[in-house]
Protein backbone atom coordinates (compact mmCIF):
# COMPACT_ATOMS: atom_id res chain seq x y z
CA UNK A 1 0.00 0.00 0.00
CA UNK A 2 1.43 3.35 -1.06
CA UNK A 3 0.62 6.26 1.28
CA UNK A 4 2.17 9.69 1.42
CA UNK A 5 1.22 13.12 2.72
CA UNK A 6 1.79 16.51 1.08
CA UNK A 7 1.96 19.72 3.10
CA UNK A 8 2.00 23.42 2.30
CA UNK A 9 2.34 26.43 4.58
CA UNK A 10 1.65 30.10 3.98
CA UNK A 11 3.50 32.58 6.18
CA UNK A 12 2.47 36.01 7.46
CA UNK A 13 5.97 37.55 7.42
CA UNK A 14 9.46 36.59 6.34
CA UNK A 15 9.91 34.70 9.62
CA UNK A 16 9.73 30.92 9.27
CA UNK A 17 7.68 30.66 12.47
CA UNK A 18 4.92 32.97 11.11
CA UNK A 19 2.68 30.22 9.69
CA UNK A 20 -0.77 31.63 8.97
CA UNK A 21 -2.25 28.70 6.99
CA UNK A 22 -1.55 25.02 6.47
CA UNK A 23 -2.89 22.51 3.98
CA UNK A 24 -2.28 18.77 4.30
CA UNK A 25 -3.37 16.11 1.79
CA UNK A 26 -2.89 12.35 2.09
CA UNK A 27 -3.01 9.94 -0.85
CA UNK A 28 -3.34 6.20 -0.43
CA UNK A 29 -2.88 4.05 -3.52
CA UNK A 30 -3.31 7.10 -5.74
CA UNK A 31 -6.56 8.29 -4.12
CA UNK A 32 -6.96 11.33 -1.87
CA UNK A 33 -8.02 9.87 1.48
CA UNK A 34 -7.69 12.91 3.75
CA UNK A 35 -7.53 16.69 3.45
CA UNK A 36 -6.96 19.19 6.23
CA UNK A 37 -6.84 22.98 6.07
CA UNK A 38 -6.61 25.60 8.79
CA UNK A 39 -5.86 29.26 9.12
CA UNK A 40 -3.49 29.95 12.03
CA UNK A 41 -2.91 33.10 14.03
CA UNK A 42 0.77 33.97 13.56
CA UNK A 43 2.79 35.46 16.45
CA UNK A 44 1.30 38.82 17.49
CA UNK A 45 -1.03 38.42 14.47
CA UNK A 46 1.62 40.35 12.52
CA UNK A 47 1.56 40.37 8.71
CA UNK A 48 3.71 41.90 6.03
CA UNK A 49 1.83 43.61 3.22
CA UNK A 50 3.91 41.69 0.64
CA UNK A 51 2.80 38.36 2.12
CA UNK A 52 -0.85 39.44 2.17
CA UNK A 53 -0.54 40.34 -1.51
CA UNK A 54 0.72 36.83 -2.25
CA UNK A 55 -1.84 34.73 -0.37
CA UNK A 56 -4.66 37.11 0.55
CA UNK A 57 -4.74 36.16 4.23
CA UNK A 58 -5.15 39.21 6.47
CA UNK A 59 -4.87 39.91 10.21
CA UNK A 60 -8.66 40.27 10.38
CA UNK A 61 -9.02 36.67 9.17
CA UNK A 62 -6.84 35.25 11.95
CA UNK A 63 -7.26 37.65 14.88
CA UNK A 64 -9.76 35.43 16.70
CA UNK A 65 -8.01 32.16 15.87
CA UNK A 66 -5.58 30.24 18.06
CA UNK A 67 -1.90 29.77 17.31
CA UNK A 68 -0.28 26.69 15.82
CA UNK A 69 -0.18 24.85 19.16
CA UNK A 70 -3.99 24.51 19.08
CA UNK A 71 -4.06 22.76 15.69
CA UNK A 72 -0.90 20.74 16.26
CA UNK A 73 -2.79 17.53 17.24
CA UNK A 74 -4.45 17.57 13.80
CA UNK A 75 -1.12 18.17 12.08
CA UNK A 76 0.62 15.50 14.15
CA UNK A 77 -1.87 12.75 13.37
CA UNK A 78 -1.51 13.46 9.64
CA UNK A 79 2.30 13.64 9.54
CA UNK A 80 3.70 11.35 12.23
CA UNK A 81 5.85 8.63 10.70
CA UNK A 82 4.68 9.43 7.15
CA UNK A 83 6.44 9.99 3.87
CA UNK A 84 6.03 13.78 3.55
CA UNK A 85 6.08 15.68 0.27
CA UNK A 86 6.29 19.44 -0.35
CA UNK A 87 6.97 21.45 -3.48
CA UNK A 88 9.73 23.40 -1.76
CA UNK A 89 10.44 20.92 1.01
CA UNK A 90 13.13 22.97 2.68
CA UNK A 91 10.77 25.94 3.14
CA UNK A 92 7.81 23.92 4.43
CA UNK A 93 9.98 21.69 6.64
CA UNK A 94 11.64 24.75 8.18
CA UNK A 95 8.30 26.47 8.77
CA UNK A 96 7.07 23.36 10.59
CA UNK A 97 10.27 22.96 12.63
CA UNK A 98 10.57 26.62 13.61
CA UNK A 99 6.87 27.01 14.41
CA UNK A 100 6.93 23.89 16.56
CA UNK A 101 10.05 25.11 18.37
CA UNK A 102 8.40 28.47 19.07
CA UNK A 103 5.50 26.67 20.79
CA UNK A 104 7.76 24.24 22.68
CA UNK A 105 6.68 21.25 20.56
CA UNK A 106 9.16 18.47 19.79
CA UNK A 107 9.68 18.02 16.03
CA UNK A 108 11.57 14.77 16.60
CA UNK A 109 8.41 13.09 17.92
CA UNK A 110 6.98 13.28 14.39
CA UNK A 111 9.55 10.64 13.33
CA UNK A 112 10.18 12.29 9.95
CA UNK A 113 13.33 12.03 7.83
CA UNK A 114 15.84 14.88 7.75
CA UNK A 115 14.72 15.74 4.21
CA UNK A 116 11.30 15.23 2.71
CA UNK A 117 10.46 14.45 -0.91
CA UNK A 118 10.49 17.65 -2.98
CA UNK A 119 8.38 17.86 -6.13
CA UNK A 120 10.24 20.99 -7.26
CA UNK A 121 13.54 19.11 -7.15
CA UNK A 122 11.96 16.04 -8.81
CA UNK A 123 10.42 17.96 -11.70
CA UNK A 124 13.54 20.08 -12.17
CA UNK A 125 15.49 16.81 -12.53
CA UNK A 126 13.01 15.80 -15.24
CA UNK A 127 13.92 18.94 -17.19
CA UNK A 128 11.01 21.19 -16.23
CA UNK A 129 11.96 24.87 -16.63
CA UNK A 130 10.59 26.61 -14.74
CA UNK A 131 9.84 24.02 -12.06
CA UNK A 132 7.71 26.21 -9.79
CA UNK A 133 4.39 24.80 -8.62
CA UNK A 134 2.19 26.74 -11.03
CA UNK A 135 4.33 25.83 -14.07
CA UNK A 136 4.46 22.14 -13.13
CA UNK A 137 0.71 22.03 -12.53
CA UNK A 138 -0.04 23.79 -15.82
CA UNK A 139 2.13 21.33 -17.72
CA UNK A 140 0.55 18.34 -15.91
CA UNK A 141 -3.04 19.65 -16.21
CA UNK A 142 -3.51 19.91 -12.44
CA UNK A 143 -5.94 22.53 -11.13
CA UNK A 144 -4.30 25.05 -8.82
CA UNK A 145 -5.38 28.11 -6.80
CA UNK A 146 -1.78 29.09 -6.12
CA UNK A 147 -0.86 30.24 -2.60
CA UNK A 148 -4.02 28.73 -1.11
CA UNK A 149 -2.44 26.16 1.21
CA UNK A 150 -4.89 23.30 0.64
CA UNK A 151 -4.85 23.73 -3.14
CA UNK A 152 -1.04 23.89 -3.12
CA UNK A 153 -0.80 20.73 -0.97
CA UNK A 154 -3.31 18.89 -3.18
CA UNK A 155 -1.43 19.92 -6.33
CA UNK A 156 1.87 18.82 -4.81
CA UNK A 157 0.37 15.43 -3.89
CA UNK A 158 -0.96 14.97 -7.42
CA UNK A 159 2.39 15.96 -8.93
CA UNK A 160 4.13 13.37 -6.77
CA UNK A 161 1.56 10.70 -7.69
CA UNK A 162 2.02 11.52 -11.39
CA UNK A 163 5.76 11.13 -10.92
CA UNK A 164 5.29 7.74 -9.24
CA UNK A 165 2.88 6.58 -11.94
CA UNK A 166 5.08 7.63 -14.85
CA UNK A 167 8.66 7.32 -13.63
CA UNK A 168 8.72 4.40 -11.26
CA UNK A 169 11.46 1.92 -12.18
CA UNK A 170 10.14 -1.28 -13.70
CA UNK A 171 11.63 -4.54 -12.47
CA UNK A 172 12.06 -6.96 -15.34
CA UNK A 173 12.45 -10.60 -14.35
CA UNK A 174 14.23 -13.00 -16.68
Amino acid sequence: MSTFTAIDFETATGAMESACAVGIVTLTNGVITDEYYSLIQPPENEYWRSNIQIHGITPAMTESLPGFHAIYPEVQKRLQGRLVIAHNEQFDRNVLKRTMRMYGLDYDELLLPDRWECTCRIYRSLGYKPANLSACCKRQGIELRHHEALSDARACALLYQNFLDNHRPVNILF
